[in-house]
């Protein structure tokens, strides 16, 4: 396997996706972010004085995937048919766990844009929580899962 982002002269070129096929693909993405359980409880409870922690994150990470192309520089500009983000609440660990997924009907895959919502979703919850907790971590940021295109399905094992 070699990378595919180099030209002849080895500099870095957008890949030429003119050739592939149009296919339904998906990606979904997952990260964690584990706050203090004061500022865990806070999100939980609703008590954040900037408003409901997990619906702004949720579209924070919805405009975040939209804007991939503007920040990774290789990317593709798709036109993105969902995206979608939830949340799961784990009280042992004060751990807040993302989760998106994002399809498209293209000839490039979404990997980056469900990547980049887990990550935006995951900063916005820092943004509205840093006051209460400047310890925030943000961490196991990983695709899960992708499928569509000439590579064909991934699933992450474990």
């Amino acid at each position: 396997m070699e990378f595919t982002h180099f030209n002849d002269q080895k500099r870095a070129r957008m890949v030429d996706v003119s050739d592939k096929g149009v296919t339904v693909r998906i990606a979904k993405a997952y990260g964690e972010v584990v706050l203090s359980k004061e500022a865990y409880t806070a999100v939980k409870k609703g008590r954040v004085k900037k408003g409901d922690v997990l619906a702004v994150a949720q579209v924070g990470g919805i405009m975040g995937a939209k804007q991939t192309p503007y920040l990774i520089p290789m990317c593709h500009p798709l036109n993105i048919e969902s995206i979608d983000i939830n949340f799961e609440m784990d009280d042992k660990n004060n751990t807040i766990k993302i989760f998106s997924e994002v399809k498209v009907t293209h000839k490039t895959g979404v990997e980056m844009e469900a990547l980049m919502a887990v990550n935006m979703a995951a900063l916005t919850i820092y943004d509205m929580c840093k006051a209460i907790d400047r310890s925030i971590e943000i961490r196991k940021i990983y695709l899960l899962y992708k499928e569509g295109g000439k590579s064909g399905k991934f699933e992450r094992k474990g």
